[in-house]
């Protein structure tokens, strides 16, 4: 009797199981049914705009769906993140999550989400570096030569903004080489660069395809970049860390969702995103932004997260910055 009774118990529980496992299969099978709208907080035109429309031309090639570019602009990717956020959680909103974001919510701790838990990972796509620059008759030629005379001389750093990631990159270039700079800021990569040019600062830091037409064009010099390894966009130009060991800050590009997504979809998403990105082609179409393709899956993408809002965090600690 027994028997029978638990026989009779796992054959009603399989008659539950079985359509929930074939929804799912079915859902990977099906998705995309259609458009799907990949939010990025930048202007068009920039470097997310770039790279989210080239990686939507492929998608649509390998789908046969579009992936519409919706771009918000505001407050460093808040706003797009925000309208994100209260979107269906059904895989048919993506979001471009940028290195700026992070810093963002590490400067602004009271804004409305929380990115490690209200948003899945899909893909990184890529990574890139600042550039230090200086004002061409500034005499230290070297990131070295840089340290020694900024310890006998005061020194100016413009920067894109107060917790901006520029302005991060000189607070842990000051704090790891034991220099006392001034930070000046300003609104936006464009007027630190012209306050360098125009030596109302000494240096400041910039990504590097916002600054290497100036450096091509001798109106400032490149001392080095900020990521672990020298830039194709500027391959004469070491990084900082050959001599400064331990200093690297980078601007990166990743694709996420809202949680709440079926696993099978975000497995889906993630494997289309990654196999584009990987694809000598794409990275090819981006050599303008001297991007570092990477092409991660999703727990690779969870990793860097964890790792880079550490890192952020510390840097942000060090620097004191007090927006409230």
């Amino acid at each position: 009797m027994r028997s029978l009774k638990l026989l009779s118990a796992i054959a009603l529980s399989a008659l539950f199981i079985t359509p929930v496992v074939y929804a799912a299969q079915t859902a990977q099978t099906a998705f995309p049914e259609k458009p799907i709208r990949l939010v990025i907080g930048s202007a068009p035109g920039s470097g997310p705009d770039i790279i989210s429309r080239a990686l939507s031309e492929r998608l649509f090639g390998a789908w046969g769906q579009r992936v519409v570019v919706d771009s918000r602009p505001g407050v460093a990717g808040v706003l797009s993140a925000d309208l994100v956020l209260h979107s269906p959680a059904d895989g048919y909103t993506w979001m471009m999550l940028t290195s700026q974001l992070l810093v963002a919510t590490a400067v602004f701790p009271n804004v409305k989400f929380n990115l490690e838990k209200d948003f899945s990972s899909l893909s990184l796509i890529g990574t890139t570096s600042f550039v230090l620059v200086v004002n061409p008759e500034l005499p230290a030629k070297s990131i070295k030569e840089l340290i020694e005379y900024a310890k006998k001389t005061p020194l100016k750093y413009g920067s894109a903004g107060t917790g901006a990631s520029e302005h991060l990159s000189g607070v842990l270039f000051t704090k790891l080489t034991g220099t006392d700079m001034l930070h000046v800021p300003y609104k936006g990569v464009a007027e630190a660069m012209g306050a360098t040019m125009g030596k109302e600062v000494n240096l400041t830091y910039g990504v590097v395809p916002a600054v290497v037409g100036a450096i091509q064009g001798g109106r400032v010099r490149a001392l080095g970049v900020t990521g672990p390894r020298r830039s194709p966009l500027l391959p004469d130009v070491p990084s900082i860390s050959e001599a400064v060991p331990g200093y690297q800050t980078l601007a990166w590009y990743s694709i996420v969702a809202p949680t709440g997504i079926p696993d099978a979809i975000l497995a889906k998403a993630s494997a289309a995103i990654s196999k584009i990105v990987k694809d000598p082609q794409f990275g090819e179409q981006l050599k303008g932004l001297g991007l570092e393709i990477v092409g991660s899956n999703r727990a690779e993408l969870d990793k860097f997260r964890a790792e880079q809002r550490k890192s952020i965090t510390e840097i942000v600690k060090i620097s004191g910055v007090d927006v409230k």
